[in-house]
């Protein structure tokens, strides 16, 4: 149970700290920001993967999230924020944000974009007042090789996700437990 309250009072208070980092007080100038910043991660994600490419126009939603730090020592977390598009434009603004515990140390930034595949994960992701991935809905994480082979995964598979740090896409990462919250900009 302690493990559980300090867990969750750092994750809270690095949500905090980044939330206030660099805040914009016009919402439409922090709207700009995030669009900005979710259209050069898109060409990012599109430019570097023809199978990638693929993915995003096929999907029926896709959310950017351009920068999600993530920090820690022994007790961390991660904060980002970012956009859902549909049909190329702008459905909302969104926040995301996870806890860990365990041998970490150091700092981190990536890009994290989910692809919903299906009108019903899209409906159902658009419904909820605060999403979880792994709770809500599964998402299957694909890398370069995996997006290879990418017809065959999405055949069945509701919602794709990428990650991708300075390095390229990234393997082996679970989203398992990231909560994902609309923003009211």
């Amino acid at each position: 149970m302690k493990r559980r309250t300090l867990l969750l009072a750092c994750s809270a208070g690095l949500a905090s700290a980044c939330s206030s980092m660099g805040d914009t007080p016009d919402p439409a100038t922090k709207r700009r920001e995030i669009d900005t910043a979710v259209s050069a991660a898109l060409a990012n994600l599109t430019g570097s993967s023809p199978k990638a490419a693929e993915l995003v126009g096929k999907a029926r939603g896709v959310l950017v999230f351009p920068k999600v730090v993530s920090a820690g020592f022994v007790v961390g977390g991660s904060y980002g924020q970012g956009a859902l598009r549909k049909g190329g434009a702008t459905a909302g603004y969104y926040s995301v944000g996870a806890g860990s515990v365990g041998l970490l140390a150091g700092a981190e930034t990536r890009a994290v974009y989910l692809l919903f595949m299906t009108p019903e994960a899209l409906q159902k992701f658009e419904a909820s007042s605060g999403w979880t991935a792994g709770a809500d809905a599964s998402v299957v994480i694909l890398d370069e090789a995996a997006a290879a082979r990418g017809d065959t995964l999405t055949a069945r598979d509701a919602i794709v996700g990428f990650v991708r740090g300075t390095g390229g896409l990234m393997a082996n990462l679970s989203l398992d437990g990231t909560k994902i919250n609309k923003l009211t900009l």
